[in-house]
């Protein structure tokens, strides 16, 4: 099942994960794009999930954040 987050919604939860996790979102980023090449987006959530016990809704924000960022460096 997946949940749509508004993008006040997504910029809300981005905001505290910092303050959550005691990481920033750039690391968490990081992770994401170091971690294993797992192509759908559920599959990157689930991983992200069980390597560092995020809630979903933490790890599907972190996600979708992480594939904004690469549509707009492909972009520009």
């Amino acid at each position: 099942m997946s949940v749509e987050f508004s993008e006040k919604t997504h910029r809300r939860m981005l905001s505290r994960i910092p303050q959550s996790t005691g990481r920033d979102i750039s690391e968490w980023l990081r992770y994401v794009d170091e971690g294993p090449s797992l192509i759908r987006f559920e599959e990157k959530v689930s991983w992200l999930r069980g390597a560092h016990e995020l809630s979903y809704g933490q790890a599907k924000a972190i996600v979708h954040e992480y594939g904004l960022r690469r549509a707009a460096r492909r972009r520009g």
